[in-house]
């Protein structure tokens, strides 16, 4: 059985925001199981996922005061760590000189904030988590992060069609699992964040 963590209630997060450290050190720690979370599922490696989960938790502790309502923690911390993860993939993208066609993107991520506000985030973070490790990376790599298809087989060392295969199983497993955890599985496990349908 996995053990059920609570974000901190809204009164302990008030107080964080007014000042009061000892509320705000309950409130890092608190979150510190559904960062960590978060990052596994939208990472690409369990490396990147510590650095994304360090520095949102970094950033919770110096700017809580920035957060505009005590009840969206979750889903600015879900952002933060998102974003965190987008920025690795696109330094490792720069490296081997390939810049994703940032209009698209910026696109594909509006369309995917769409998606995720209607979705709940635990249960789609949960089930990509599950994934097997060499899914999860081609699917958060591809779908998630919205990385050209040849960038996600250059990153992962893999030809077109086997990057293209294995996102087909990726795609497959999310959608059953969606489908029996009670999600509505018909237009998210097909396009699971919004992103670009194709491989």
């Amino acid at each position: 059985m996995n053990r059920r963590f609570s974000w901190p209630d809204e009164r302990l997060i008030k107080a964080a925001q007014d000042g009061d450290v000892a509320s705000l050190t309950t409130v890092v720690v608190q979150s510190q199981p559904h960062v960590r979370k978060f990052a596994a599922s939208l990472c690409a490696s369990p490396q990147d996922a510590e650095d994304a989960a360090q520095e949102a938790l970094i950033i919770l502790y110096r700017k809580i005061g920035t957060l505009r309502a005590t009840g969206a923690l979750a889903s600015w911390m879900f952002r933060i760590v998102r974003n965190e993860c987008l920025r690795q993939v696109r330094v490792l993208a720069s490296r081997r000189g390939e810049h994703p066609d940032e209009p698209e993107a910026a696109a594909e991520r509006s369309a995917e904030e769409a998606v995720l506000h209607r979705l709940e985030v635990e249960r789609i973070a949960a089930a990509v988590s599950a994934l097997p490790r060499d899914q999860r990376q081609v699917l958060i790599m591809r779908d998630i992060q919205g990385l050209p298809g040849r960038t996600v087989a250059a990153s992962l060392g893999l030809s077109g069609a086997a990057m293209k295969s294995r996102l087909h199983r990726a795609r497959t497993t999310l959608r059953h699992s969606l489908a029996t955890t009670g999600q509505a599985p018909g237009r998210a496990a097909d396009r699971p964040t919004g992103g670009d349908p194709r491989p």
